[in-house]
């Protein structure tokens, strides 16, 4: 079986704290890729700044490069909406047999994963592997199962700080990876 961590998110930008976590993983954990799973909508998020799904899908696959340990997925477009992980991951073990997947997430995730769908399916079926997130306590993640809380750095760079920060005239670049940047810059994505 081919350990492969599944890292949903907006990623609305994708950025170098999603990169640096997604590095971490397939350094200190047993898989061995990761696939980016660019969501549509997140059914607990608003979708009021979100860029359109080519555009995030394209942020991403120019983030990720040429770096074969990574792949970007759309698979959730293709899927009705909103997405549900639980559906997903049930498509995603019929299409792919030979693969174990592993739930990629953030701790500040599990204080809603209650409310995730079949979320005690997920529990039960699929290995999460959890990274901090800043102002979450790792102490309460150990009453969960099936998790591995991993000791990654915290990273308190987020999507929503680039946006703003775009929206402001600041210059991001650093922030993130350099064909992602591009693409923000001749696109004008972020500036209003």
């Amino acid at each position: 079986m081919i350990k492969t961590g599944l890292y949903f998110g907006s990623f609305n930008p994708v950025h170098i704290g999603h990169l640096a976590i997604a590095s971490y993983m397939l350094e200190f954990s047993d898989i061995s890729q990761l696939w980016f799973v660019v969501s549509p909508q997140n059914p607990l998020k608003e979708k009021k700044s979100l860029l359109k799904e080519h555009h995030r899908l394209e942020l991403t696959r120019r983030a990720v490069g040429d770096d074969d340990r990574f792949s970007v997925s759309d698979i959730e477009f293709k899927m009705p909406k909103p997405s549900y992980t639980i559906d997903t991951l049930t498509y995603l073990g019929e299409k792919y047999p030979g693969r174990e997947f592993y739930l990629i997430m953030g701790a500040d995730g599990l204080r809603n994963f209650h409310r995730w769908k079949h979320a005690d399916l997920l529990e039960k079926n699929y290995h999460r592997l959890v990274y901090p997130r800043p102002g979450v306590s790792c102490e309460d993640l150990y009453k969960h199962k099936n998790l591995t809380v991993m000791e990654a750095p915290l990273m308190e760079i987020s999507s929503s700080f680039i946006r703003e920060s775009i929206r402001n005239g600041k210059d991001v670049r650093y922030f993130l990876p350099e064909k992602t940047y591009i693409y923000i810059r001749e696109m004008h994505f972020y500036e209003k």
